[in-house]
This record gives C-alpha cells, sequence and structure tokens, in this order.
C-alpha cells in the first residue's frame, strides 16, 4: 500500500498531472532520456555550427572579421532566445511541453539549412576559385539558422532544469544526486560535440555540405524521440504563472509603500500560514537582510485588502519578496560570465581562422579541416568531467569540509583563472607562428608549414575551463534559483553566453575600426592573417579575463546563498 513517503514532496506531477511516484519515476531512471535527447541535439547543433564560420566564409564569400562576427551574432541569438523559452516555461507551458514544441521548430530550421545547401537554385555556385551567392540564397541560409536559434531558445533553458527536477530537493539523498546529473549532463553534451567536431566536419569539408547539414537534421529527430522515449518516468514540474508578474509585483508594492518603515521583527512580515508556499511550484524561502527595501512589499496596512481579498500588487508575501533578492543577488555573478563566455566563442571563430592558416596534414596524403581541432576541447570536458565527480571532489572534501568538494562560486573561479591561460597559450602560438612567417618570408603562404596541432593546448586549457565554470554555472543557477524560477534563471546563466558572443562581435569590429587607422593593415586583417596581429587581440582578451576575474573575487565574497523554510 502507498503512503505519503511513497510521493515527492517538491511539488512534481507525472505526465498524467497526478503526484510523482518516486518509485516509478525521477532520478536515473528517466534521466538517460534526457542526457541521450541532449547529446542528440548538441551533436546537431555543433555539427551545423562548429564548421558554420568556414561555410560563410567560403560559400557566402564574406571575409574574416565578417564571417566570425556573423557567427558570433547567430551564437548570441541563439544563447538570447532561451529568455523567451525559459518564460513560457515557467509561466505557462512547462519545461516538458516547452521542450517538444520547440524541438519541432529547430528541426524545420534544420531541414530548411539542409535545402538551402543542396538545392540547385537555393545553394551558391562555386568553380574551382571561389563561390558566388545571391541575396536570395542568403536569405534563405539565414532564415534557417535563425529558426533553429529560436528553437533551441525552448530548449537550453528547460533541458538541465528538467533533469534536475528528477531529484526531489526535500529527500536527502536524491538531493546529493543531483550535483552529478550536471557532470553528466556536461558529459552527454560533449560527447555529442565529439562527433560533430570529427566526423561531422570533416563531412563537410570532404563531402558535402549537403550531407554535412543533413547529418545534424537527421540527429535533431533523434533527439525528439529519445525524449519522447521517457515521457511515462519524466517527473514534471506545473508551471507557476508569469515569473515576470510576480517580479513587477513586488516592485510595484514597495514603490507604493516607499513611506512605510519594515518592522526589525521578521516574523510580523506578511506570509501564508499554509506550510506550502503560495507560489505553485516553489518552497517557502527565509527572509534575509539584504535590500531591505523591498519588505517594504511584504508590510501589512489597512488599504491592502480589495473587496476582502488581498491585492497582490500592493501586498507580497516574504517568499515573493526573496524571489527577487534571489535574482538581485544572482545578477552581478552572472555579468561575471560575459566576459568568460566572450572567451570561450573564440573557439569556433579566431581559433579556426588561426588554425585555417597553418599546416593541416596528417601524414602525406590526409588533412585535418581547421575546424576539427574543437575535437581536443571536447576531449578535455570528456576527461575533466568524470575526473571532477570522481577524484577532484572527493579529494577537495577533505580539505574544504563541504560536500561538494568547492563551492559553486569557487568552482566557477577556478575555471575563470584557466581561460586566462587559455588566451595566453592562444597569444603565445600566434607570436611563434607570425616570427615564423617573417623569418621565412611567408606572408602570402596561405597555409605556412607548422602543425595546427600546436593549437592543441588553447583547446585543451578551454575545455577544462568550462568544466569548472559552465557546469558551476548551470548548477549554481539552478540551485540558488527560486523553484517556480528555475528556467528563467538557466536562461539568464546561458545570455551570458549570448552576451559574450556579442561582446566578441564589438571587439573586433573596435580593433578593427582603431587598428585600420591610416591605411593600416590591422589587428585582424580580412585577406591575410599572416599580415596582421592576431596575437594583441588575443593579448587584449587576456587582460580584460584577469581584470574579470578580480571583479569576481569582490562579488563572490559578498554572495548570500538563499535558505528554503525547513518544512514542520
Amino acid at each position: 500500500m502507498e503512503s505519503d513517503d511513497d510521493y515527492t514532496k517538491d511539488g512534481t506531477v507525472n505526465i498524467y498531472k497526478k503526484p510523482a511516484n518516486k518509485k516509478k519515476t525521477g532520478t536515473w531512471k528517466a534521466c538517460p532520456f534526457i542526457l541521450g535527447d541532449e547529446g542528440c541535439e548538441r551533436l546537431a547543433y555543433y555539427g551545423m555550427s562548429t564548421n558554420l564560420v568556414n561555410y560563410i566564409k567560403k560559400r557566402l564569400n564574406l571575409g574574416i572579421a565578417a564571417s566570425s562576427t556573423t557567427v558570433t551574432n547567430w551564437q548570441g541569438t541563439c544563447y538570447l532566445t532561451p529568455l523567451l523559452g525559459a518564460f513560457l516555461a515557467d509561466a505557462y507551458l512547462g519545461r516538458y511541453w516547452t521542450i517538444a514544441g520547440f524541438s519541432l521548430l529547430y528541426i524545420i530550421g534544420m531541414a530548411l539549412l539542409t535545402i538551402s545547401a543542396s538545392v540547385s537554385g537555393l545553394k551558391p555556385v562555386c568553380n574551382d576559385v571561389t563561390c558566388h551567392s545571391t541575396s536570395s540564397q542568403r536569405t534563405a541560409f539565414f532564415v534557417s539558422i535563425y529558426l533553429i536559434a529560436f528553437g533551441t531558445g525552448g530548449i537550453k533553458p528547460c533541458v538541465s532544469s528538467f533533469g534536475a527536477d528528477q531529484f526531489d530537493d526535500n529527500d536527502e539523498k536524491e538531493k546529493k544526486k543531483k550535483s552529478s546529473f550536471f557532470n553528466w549532463f556536461y558529459l552527454s553534451i560533449n560527447v555529442g560535440a565529439l562527433i560533430a567536431a570529427s566526423a561531422l566536419v570533416y563531412i563537410q569539408e570532404n563531402v558535402g555540405w549537403s550531407w554535412g547539414f543533413g547529418v545534424p537534421a537527421v540527429a535533431m529527430a533523434i533527439a525528439l524521440a529519445f525524449f519522447f522515449s521517457g515521457t511515462r518516468l519524466y517527473r514534471l514540474q506545473p508551471p507557476a504563472g508569469s515569473p515576470l508578474t510576480r517580479i513587477l509585483q513586488v516592485f510595484v508594492a514597495s514603490i507604493r509603500k516607499c513611506h512605510v518603515k519594515p518592522p526589525h521583527d521578521e516574523t510580523r512580515l506578511y506570509e501564508t500560514t499554509d506550510k506550502e508556499s503560495s507560489i505553485i511550484g516553489s518552497r517557502k524561502l527565509e527572509h534575509s537582510n539584504e535590500f531591505r527595501f523591498f519588505d517594504k512589499a511584504a508590510v501589512e496596512t489597512g488599504s491592502d485588502k480589495v473587496n476582502g481579498s488581498v491585492s497582490p500588487w500592493s501586498l507580497c508575501t516574504v517568499t515573493q519578496v526573496e524571489e527577487v533578492k534571489s535574482i538581485i543577488r544572482l545578477l552581478p555573478v552572472w555579468a561575471t560570465g560575459i566576459v568568460f563566455s566572450c572567451v570561450y566563442s573564440q573557439m569556433s571563430t579566431m581559433f579556426v581562422q588561426q588554425g585555417g592558416y597553418m599546416d593541416k596534414h596528417i601524414g602525406p596524403n590526409f588533412t585535418i579541416p581547421e575546424a576539427c581541432l574543437s575535437i581536443f576541447d571536447t576531449l578535455s570536458v570528456i576527461f575533466w568531467a568524470p575526473f571532477y565527480d570522481l577524484v577532484i571532489i572527493p579529494w577537495a572534501r577533505k580539505y574544504t569540509g563541504n560536500e561538494r568538494g568547492f563551492t559553486q562560486l569557487q568552482r566557477m573561479g577556478i575555471g575563470l583563472v584557466i581561460s586566462v591561460f587559455a588566451m595566453a597559450a592562444a597569444a603565445v602560438l600566434e607570436i611563434v607562428r607570425l616570427d615564423y612567417v617573417r623569418r621565412n618570408n611567408y606572408y602570402d603562404l596561405k597555409s605556412i608549414p607548422m602543425s595546427i596541432f600546436w593549437q592543441v593546448p588553447q583547446y585543451f586549457l578551454i575545455g577544462c575551463a568550462e568544466v569548472f565554470t559552465f557546469i558551476g554555472q548551470l548548477e549554481f543557477f539552478y540551485d540558488q534559483a527560486p523553484d517556480a524560477m528555475r528556467s528563467l534563471c538557466s536562461a539568464l546563466s546561458l545570455t551570458t553566453t549570448s552576451l559574450g558572443n556579442y561582446l566578441s562581435t564589438l571587439i573586433v569590429t573596435i580593433v578593427n575600426n582603431v587598428t585600420t587607422r591610416h591605411g593600416k593593415v590591422g589587428w585582424i586583417p580580412d585577406e591575410n592573417l599572416n599580415r596582421g596581429h592576431l596575437d594583441y587581440f588575443y593579448w587584449l582578451l587576456a587582460i580584460l579575463s584577469i581584470i574579470n576575474f578580480f571583479v569576481y573575487l569582490w562579488i563572490s565574497k559578498w554572495y548570500t546563498y538563499k535558505k528554503v523554510t525547513v518544512k514542520a
């Protein structure tokens, strides 16, 4: 006979909208389907994006800087649209149906991209020297990739949170497993990326772009099939209504009561008497002493009731106020992730451009596409993710006493430091490469006799930094988010990648405008990197990363972790 202990305490339900049974749903029973979905979706995404800069440069015939900024602008959009997907998931659809619906849009975009690269009249016309594309061909291409950008916007903020939803925070055994889920989730991302960076890039460069984009389209269809296969095992967090409305209510109520003084006794602030929060799918949050201005929204006055009921635009619960405080506390940490994401974006732009001028031979007859070098970033993540989970955490736990080894903030900080070394490695390699060009007068050589595998350290360091910063960020934003805003906060963490890409575009644009004055070639010339100074650009990013790290240290010192009210 079933008892209350057989059901989750976090408000999750099964696909039939009945309380989720712990023995029949969730945990690692459900996670393989979510990890399989994510692995195939990432294979599709990286399969079309890893080498996209070369497609734009060679097939659409854009220059080095223009093709790089086109990719970073598109990637920026891919990581900005999750705000829309997250809002719909938290407010109306729930994570399950948001993932399902946006996946269909994603597949349509992938199919159109494949058609634009394979159907005569839609694909650019090429001869032995160059390619020419018409405005309608470019339009078809851009419509397809931005459909993909919107499709991925409903998946990115929801899949990691949906996976974490399979573990009940009120069950200590399940809660401990959640941290491992994020490590294995990120590992599944990079298994997909590994196949994309190796096999699919090779297909694009040596077989053709129609196959190179067609295979990712099929992978996306398989991802959706994986996702639907686990439906009966999933735990679903019901949508809790618009989080933006609740945030706005706190601001409005606080401003309306700007002359009201909050009581020193926090127990006098308004909160429901029930054990559960008045917000669907959210546990009660304890009062915190920061941002006391917003406490005014929870102070009861005689005018708060309208027709016998409380107006949420004049009186908010402590939990609702603490939701707003949680978001405000996250914002400074969020901002420091932008520079890291700018560094990370170089892997699919400037690293590829740099590798294009190096020797890509493996033996006398085989050459490796320059975009394939991102495989070493993926291999780095595949190595470091389980190593962190199985070795570093147990080792660190002995010295820190923290169950997770490092706190989430410490983990992210370590990644920020490693990213500085990644940029330094890229800069040093470019110094050596340019010196080789000067000494041998190889300025007009498109591929100098210097192995592309000298790029491996910078890719490997980026991968190591990812494991610390990006996985730490995923876990941090999920853990510190109010229960009913987890998709929104996951999307917020992803916007650092969006803004990092836009920042890269901005920096490249400024660098080009400043360094090409008075007829100079500039740091990043459109025609020939051998005559530029890409190393200066890398050093600039390294310096920005150092400044960003010290700002992060200052922010992390005052950060206060959220506290959930323990049920009686």
